[in-house]
């Protein structure tokens, strides 16, 4: 006999109710449909569970075409690995479609996509080349990138629009048919290149002109702001594979949109990664939407605006970004 004072409480008066009349959340109706052979990417996206990711996904696809056919901006911020996994040819087909319409870079994207238009590689070996005191030492990526960056300066150009004009212009650069810049350039397609100065090996290099990277990477984020302001009522922001620096630079260009009475209210953000960070999660998918959203005229009211939405992709780039340009019409 139990020595506790309190007694287990008994079931025999517990109520229970029908399992069919009972609210969930899932339904035969949302699982996935086996694909046929041979069918289409498009029919695949189709099988997907109406559930969580599926659902995602498919609203993903939804906010391109919807952006691309209503000519809203659609803007994708790239970090390094985007392009370091040889996604350029895919990002470059997402340009001729009308699917990307500005870029907005981390300074590791811009040293890939340069190396790999110059050389056709890129990529270095950090741990074998850092003892030896060469890690970022290579003459032509510090040399040309600040030269590129120098002399947009004085044009009063973006470090972006600067690059992909050297790229274009070099006659060195072999490989630019694999460059993001370099056919960013020759669709006129703005590309914005936003430094952290002590992030990136070109500021290791004897030619780098801090204030004209300075000022060069400033012209850049006004540019960006000014994208984004463009976005109210149905543009599309996608951060693929930056954890800090892009989430950071984009909630800015929200916050100087919103100030200067230009608040994009209606759109959707994605993040696109391995992992979903803090800052990508905060920055882009929900204090942009929500503060948007908050703002909304009364339902029913004239010019109702459609709430803003946050999509978490997670995944390889090098699986989901092909397959989600696979998937678009």
């Amino acid at each position: 006999m139990s020595i506790y004072p309190h007694q287990p409480l008994k079931l025999d008066r517990v109520r229970t109710y029908p399992l069919a009349s009972r609210p969930s959340k899932v339904s035969v109706a949302d699982f996935a449909r086996v694909r046929l052979p041979r069918a289409s990417l498009q029919r695949w996206v189709a099988a997907l569970p109406r559930i969580l990711a599926g659902n995602d996904f498919r609203g993903v696809l939804t906010a391109l075409e919807g952006a691309r056919r209503r000519r809203k901006p659609i803007i994708w911020g790239l970090g390094g690995h985007v392009i370091k996994c040889g996604l350029g040819p895919v990002l470059i087909d997402l340009m001729r479609r009308g699917y990307i319409t500005a870029v907005a870079m981390n300074g590791a994207a811009l040293i890939h996509d340069f190396e790999v238009a110059l050389v056709g590689a890129t990529s270095e070996d950090v741990p074998a080349a850092l003892g030896q005191g060469q890690f970022g030492m290579a003459e032509e990526t510090g040399r040309f990138i600040n030269e590129a960056i120098n002399g947009g300066d004085s044009q009063g150009l973006g470090i972006g629009e600067a690059v992909g004009q050297f790229l274009r212009r070099h006659p060195g650069a072999r490989f630019r048919r694999y460059s993001v810049l370099a056919e960013a350039f020759r669709r006129r397609i703005p590309v914005t290149v936003h430094e952290a100065i002590g992030t990136d090996i070109i500021h290791n290099h004897p030619s780098v002109n801090p204030r004209a990277l300075g000022a060069a990477t400033h012209r850049d984020f006004l540019l960006l702001a000014a994208l984004v302001s463009q976005m109210d009522r149905g543009g599309v922001y996608l951060n693929v594979g930056s954890a800090v620096v892009l989430p950071e630079v984009f909630l800015k260009c929200v916050s100087l949109a919103a100030n200067l009475g230009r608040l994009p209210r209606g759109i959707t953000t994605v993040n696109l990664d391995f992992i979903q960070h803090y800052r990508a999660t905060q920055n882009v998918l929900l204090r942009p939407t929500s503060l948007s959203n908050a703002r909304l005229p009364k339902a029913g009211a004239k010019g109702r605006i459609q709430a803003g939405r946050g999509y978490a992709l997670t995944g390889h780039h090098e699986l989901m970004i092909p397959l989600l340009a696979a998937a678009l019409p």
